[in-house]
């Protein structure tokens, strides 16, 4: 069995989730306490997400306008941005480990466990 199970459509299924939780988890950690920025970040982040997932041609998409494609390559440069935010932003302790935590998370799913579009879950590419 292939490891890159994410395939569009469940990528689809998890982006509302994720940006809320973007939105939301911040202020539920109490993130920002010493650097304001690293409250923000994620919440602009998550609004943008919001944004970025009603508008793409995927089965959850409202609006439909912007390729898969363009979203996996948001995606990805949000998992580079979250992964760099600490070290260019100054984060410590917990706002540090909840950006290399979800960027690496972003970049983990997005290019390693990240289906071909086309690719139905389960099936291995013969």
């Amino acid at each position: 069995m292939s490891i890159r199970f994410v395939t569009k459509n469940l990528h689809a299924l998890i982006d509302y989730p994720v940006a809320f939780s973007l939105i939301a988890t911040p202020f539920l950690l109490g993130l920002g306490q010493s650097n304001a920025p690293a409250l923000w970040l994620s919440v602009a982040t998550g609004v943008a997400a919001l944004l970025l997932t009603v508008l793409t041609d995927h089965q959850t998409g409202l609006i439909r306008v912007l390729p898969y494609w363009l979203h996996l390559a948001v995606d990805r440069a949000v998992g580079v941005v979250f992964v760099a935010a600490p070290l260019v932003l100054g984060f410590q302790g917990l706002d540090a480990i909840y950006y290399w935590a979800n960027g690496l998370t972003v970049l983990l799913v997005t290019f390693v466990l990240n289906a071909p579009e086309g690719q139905r879950r389960g099936l291995v590419a013969a």
